[in-house]
């Protein structure tokens, strides 16, 4: 049996679980899942370094890690793999030989959604919002994708203005960082919601409706719910939309990969997470 799991808050709803799973179980194998939900568990963020030392000595092949914890990780890993090293955070860890190895997908798995969802979308300048764990691969993402000025955007300022110079120096970019309260879109061409604003635990749009055109399109990282207030009110209003689905799943595969061992088979997990929408 391999023994892998979620390290986060207010996990419950994730359908990483059912998406490991099944695909181990299509490729001829058991895979146990576990949820270590902090808030769930009344875990303090100090249990960390316990808990990841209990899944190496427990003989974990490895686990994920979510919000808030991907970047909170890092201290108490044993190496950083390439692309969590280019991102500044974790939300893959593998484990072997006692060692744990923090890695990163979620850089390739919005950068692959974005092409395959929105492949005419205008990147001349793009306004993110949030710029956390996974929104340093986000950016990441964004940049490699070729956007031209990106705009970070988060309520804690100090973290997007150090996001944002890690991200002039790797590429060079024009990438700027607006107050939490400059939400202006007048040249904005996209908005990609990188905060957790929008999950079912924090419900709500991490931008007001008055700053949405229908000429903006609009990306959601959030996946629970699948539709966020973010969307449904873009959509409405005319926007082209792209939901955390496509996200979650590719980097579920490429997660699925490096704590198996195993190719895992994207559109296959796109139909099991399909199955459980």
């Amino acid at each position: 049996m391999t023994k892998s799991g979620l390290i986060g808050r207010a996990i419950l709803a994730s359908r990483s679980p059912w998406l490991h799973e099944q695909e181990a179980r299509a490729q001829g194998f058991e895979l146990s899942y576990t949820l270590f939900d902090f808030d769930d568990r009344g875990w303090e963020d100090a249990v960390l370094p316990d808990l990841l030392a209990r899944l190496r000595d427990e003989g974990y092949a490895g686990a994920n890690v979510t919000y808030p914890f991907k970047q909170a990780v890092i201290p108490h890993l044993d190496a950083l793999a390439d692309s969590a090293q280019a991102v500044g955070a974790v939300n893959t860890i593998a484990i072997r030989d006692g060692r744990l190895t923090g890695h990163n997908t979620d850089m390739i798995g919005f950068g692959d959604s974005l092409r395959a969802g929105l492949p005419d979308a205008t990147l001349d300048r793009v306004l993110q919002l949030g710029a956390g764990g996974a929104g340093a691969a986000v950016a990441t993402a964004l940049l490699t994708a070729g956007v031209g000025r990106l705009e970070l955007c988060d309520v804690d300022a100090g973290r997007a203005s150090a996001l944002a110079m890690t991200l002039r120096q790797r590429f060079a970019a024009d990438v700027v960082v607006r107050a939490a309260s400059d939400h202006d879109t007048v040249a904005i061409d996209g908005i990609v919601n990188a905060s957790p604003v929008g999950m079912m635990s924090k419900p709500g749009m991490p931008i007001s409706t008055q700053h949405l055109q229908p000429r903006h399109w609009v990306a959601d990282i959030v996946y629970f719910p699948q539709e966020t207030e973010l969307l449904r009110t873009a959509r409405a209003l005319g926007c082209a939309t792209l939901d955390g689905s496509g996200m979650v799943v590719r980097q579920a595969a490429a997660a699925f990969e490096i704590i198996t061992g195993r190719a895992a088979n994207v559109a296959r997990m796109a139909e099991s997470f399909d199955k459980r929408a």
